[in-house]
């Protein structure tokens, strides 16, 4: 893949430093998670490279065109890097904007030029599902009793059980799961870190944990023995933490298997807990804090696919639904 602009651009000091303070802030004090400051820091860098090449040297001489210029290059490439679609343009265009308002609010910029600057609006992608009986044949063809077979068909029953992120699923430690045993009574539920390293209790239901039950006693002992010690709940084949890659390889094999023909990654199960919950009479709110959504309107969207499918029941059921 060719370097982005950003690559080998050599800021003027001033540049350098006001990034380097809105870096600093969105790690320590809003304490966003590592793969959203990767995007902030790569989105902010190719800005500020569009503006050395365009020779300014300070916060200060940045004015609202030199914004909406850049909001059109990234759209079309001319600046040297990939184009964007809208959906990442809008996603650059939101940090170049709370860069500039923190530069304003902290006296390192006079005015905030990207106020009134507006990041495009992307059309409305519904979350991707597949139905129940597509989970069950992707759970059903997961796994083996190897000790890979028990962690693979483990990590799937987890996911849809607790509609985790991948990350959040990679990143578990063995004592982040309580009370997996079947015997318990209740459900167990495990601790999972969502973005910003928030945490969040969710139950893992018993086919979940049952999978995970026989992947600690007769799989992971077997796993671990092979590297260093280490507290991760999924590990790999040589006794390491799970990569996010070989989870998704993981996913493939298993969709694959059991002749799943729709593209299937870690998400789609994470979209099909949530609407399977909704489907099944769950009230929003729950479903937001199961998924550890900051806000309802995000969880809201899958709201519009439950609408779908009742108004394909409606019209295949109501006697004047058609005329």
């Amino acid at each position: 893949m060719t370097p982005g602009p950003e690559a080998e651009a050599v800021l003027p000091p001033a540049l350098l430093r006001a990034q380097r303070e809105y870096l600093q802030h969105l790690a320590v004090e809003r304490g966003l998670a590592a793969n959203t400051m990767a995007a902030y820091r790569r989105d902010i860098g190719r800005y500020l490279a569009f503006l050395a090449a365009a020779g300014v040297k300070a916060p200060a001489e940045i004015g609202r065109k030199q914004v909406t210029d850049f909001a059109q290059v990234i759209s079309t490439g001319s600046d040297g890097g990939s184009p964007l679609s809208v959906r990442s343009a809008a996603r650059c265009i939101v940090a170049v904007r709370g860069m500039h308002k923190f530069w304003a609010l902290e006296g390192i910029a006079a005015a905030d030029p990207a106020s009134e600057v507006h990041p495009p609006m992307p059309g409305r992608r519904l979350p991707k599902a597949i139905s129940v009986p597509e989970v069950i044949r992707i759970l059903e063809a997961s796994g083996s009793d190897s000790p890979t077979g028990l962690r693979d068909r483990a990590l799937l029953e987890f996911l849809y059980s607790t509609g985790a992120r991948i990350s959040e699923a990679i990143g578990l430690d063995v004592d982040d799961v309580l009370g997996s045993s079947a015997t318990e009574t209740g459900p167990a539920v495990v601790r999972l870190f969502g973005k910003g390293s928030k945490e969040r209790v969710v139950p893992l239901g018993s086919y979940g944990a049952r999978a995970v039950e026989a992947y600690l006693v007769r799989g992971r002992p077997l796993l671990s023995g092979k590297g260093k010690p280490t507290p991760a709940l999924f590990l790999n084949a040589r006794g390491g933490r799970l990569s996010r890659q070989s989870a998704w390889t993981i996913l493939k094999a298993a969709a694959e298997k059991a002749q799943i023909g729709k593209a299937v990654s870690p998400h789609t199960l994470r979209h099909s807990f949530a609407t399977h919950l909704l489907e099944g009479g769950a009230d929003v709110r729950v479903v937001q804090e199961l998924l550890g959504h900051a806000s309802v309107t995000t969880t809201q969207v899958y709201t519009l696919v439950t609408a779908d499918t009742l108004r394909e029941v409606y019209a295949a059921a109501h006697p004047r639904a058609l005329g």
